[in-house]
């Protein structure tokens, strides 16, 4: 159960909005009505619902209690991928493995028009059929046209590209910031930690900014592994590669051995209904109580499940003879 907070989720800069219909919807006289913030943020969780492919973790139900801020967001229950840092990173193999179904998930979500902007290991989670599946929209952007043209930085600093740190850009490729993350994050999975590390922030804004990529040793990676994240960690967002050049390299196909499905093998339009966008979210009044009570029913008893053993002993043994209402 992940918790948010719905004026959060209503700025700007958090959830996607989604763009206006494309085509034959688009027609002078078709337009949709004009959503509210939260109306917004309801669109947004009846698309999250639908999405559904093997490398996105899947949303199961949302609960709101109109009186409270926050949102309850279940998903299915899987655990990070990798906690960084760790003295145990992956073979290169198994890196592999888990980076293959990163690329797939991340195809989708662009496919979607969605960038994530907070790729990262521990928004990486493993599934219990052994596959990486990707979690945490909360800065996610949803973008009209080939790619989303971004002005404002967001995600985790050691995962910001450098283009975002630059005072002489005024907007960048929100699908270029997705690479970059994902060549972070395979850094990590092969090595442990990032590449760029500093205890103080403006310090580190400025070797992502500047320094080279370096790779320690141990362990030695493969001269092929080396060059595509010398690729995805490119400081020129112009040149750097791309997801359908990824898809390609040698590194990630064994020489073209094990090819990626195409993107429409694993990708089809999501599209939502107003009936879908209505009933995106639960209503549950006074969520505390509802949880209090489902506690009660799974112990079958109707004290109160969370009042500790010498409170309840103690109250019993003042009033032996009262029964609990």
């Amino acid at each position: 159960m992940k918790v948010v907070s719905k004026r959060k989720l209503m700025k700007q800069y958090g959830f996607p909005r989604r763009p206006p219909p494309r085509g034959p919807k688009a027609v002078l006289g078709d337009q949709p009505k004009v959503l509210g913030p939260l109306e917004r943020v309801y669109q947004e969780i009846a698309i999250l619902k639908k999405l559904d492919h093997l490398n996105i973790v899947k949303l199961v139900e949302v609960l709101d209690d109109p009186a409270e801020d926050n949102l309850h967001m279940g998903m299915k229950q899987v655990l990070p991928v990798m906690e960084v840092p760790t003295d145990n990173p992956f073979a290169e193999e198994q890196a592999r493995s888990y980076f293959r179904d990163v690329i797939l998930g991340i195809e989708y979500l662009h496919y979607q028009k969605i960038v994530h902007r907070d790729i990262k290991p521990s928004n990486l989670l493993l599934g219990d059929d052994g596959h990486v599946k990707i979690a945490d929209f909360g800065v996610s952007n949803q973008f009209e046209g080939n790619d989303a043209l971004l002005s404002s930085t967001a995600g985790t600093p050691a995962f910001m590209a450098p283009e975002t740190l630059s005072d002489n850009r005024k907007s960048f490729s929100g699908k270029a910031l997705d690479v970059w993350a994902m060549g972070v994050t395979l850094y990590c999975f092969v090595f442990g930690k990032c590449p760029f590390i500093d205890e103080y922030i403006l310090a580190l804004h400025n070797k992502i900014r500047s320094k080279p990529v370096e790779f320690p040793e141990p362990p030695t990676i493969s001269e092929a592994l080396g060059n595509l994240l010398q690729r995805m960690l490119d400081k020129n967002p112009d040149t750097r590669i791309t997801i359908p050049e990824i898809k390609l390299d040698p590194w990630v196909t064994k020489d073209g051995a094990d090819p990626l499905p195409l993107e429409e093998e694993h990708c089809t339009v999501v599209e939502v209904t107003e009936e879908e966008i209505q009933n995106s979210v639960k209503f549950v009044p006074s969520l505390s109580a509802v949880i209090l009570v489902k506690a009660m029913l799974r112990k079958r008893s109707f004290g109160n499940p969370f009042e500790c053993p010498s409170r309840r002993e103690e109250r019993s043994m003042s009033a032996p003879g009262s029964l609990l209402m």
